[in-house]
Formats: structure tokens, sequence, C-alpha cells
């Protein structure tokens, strides 16, 4: 049985600047569909536009970037982040992006490709390197 990480685990609540009580913030926030008992890091940006949902048990390091909208290339699609997933520290994922159930993501990777559930992916561009 799984053990929830946070016994009162509560939903975030945002300041006029759109921060968190933990410092990290979401643009576009009515786009963001957030799961119990997620841990997002300090300094992390979600941009929601187009869609972001962060399922439960879901953790994500500090400094890392969620992009639902790229204004650079203009690429726009809802990213996903399956339950128990996990982000390392300053990790960028890109728009239209699911990433799979116990998956793990590498600290400093650049997600531009959906990787599966249970897998092990890191670097720049993302690479599998291990799978369930």
């Amino acid at each position: 049985m799984n053990k929830p990480r946070f016994k009162e685990w509560k939903t975030p609540e945002f300041n006029e600047f759109d921060l968190t009580q933990w410092n990290w913030m979401c643009q576009h926030r009515a786009g963001l569909i957030l799961g119990k008992n997620c841990d997002i890091g300090a300094f992390t940006y979600i941009n929601a536009k187009y869609g972001v949902e962060i399922q439960e048990n879901v953790q994500i390091g500090s400094h890392c970037s969620i992009y639902s909208h790229s204004t650079i290339d203009n690429k726009k699609g809802k990213v996903v982040i399956k339950t128990d997933a996990k982000i390392g520290t300053h990790s960028i994922v890109m728009p239209g992006i699911t990433i799979g159930k116990s998956a793990l993501i590498g600290a400093f990777s650049f997600v531009n490709k959906d990787i599966p559930d249970g897998a092990i992916a890191f670097g720049v561009p993302v690479k599998i390197q291990k799978k369930e």
C-alpha cells in the first residue's frame, strides 16, 4: 500500500503575483489540474495556457519549467504528468508532452518527447535509458 508523502496535503494558495506559499508559480492557472500530494519545488514555472495536468503523488524538483505554450516556436499542447512521476531539478518539459506513470526524469533534462510509464529518462534532449 502506498503511503502518501503528506499527512495533511492542501491545494496550494497563490498570491497576487501567482506565487504559491512554496515559491513556485503558474501562469494561466485556470488551465492547471493538480492532483493530491504533489510536491513542486521552489522557483518552478508552469505555463498552463493550453492545459497542464499533474496527477497525484507527483514530485517536481526546484527550478523546473513546464510549458503548454512555447512562444519561441509557437508550439502548444496540453502537458500531462501522470501519477507517481518524478522530475529532477532544472528540467524543462515542452508543450504536448506526456510523462508516464511512475516515470523518472533525471535532473537538467530537456523533455521534448513522451516518456512511457515506468521509464527512466534523462539528457538534453531526453533519452529513455530504461523502460519498465
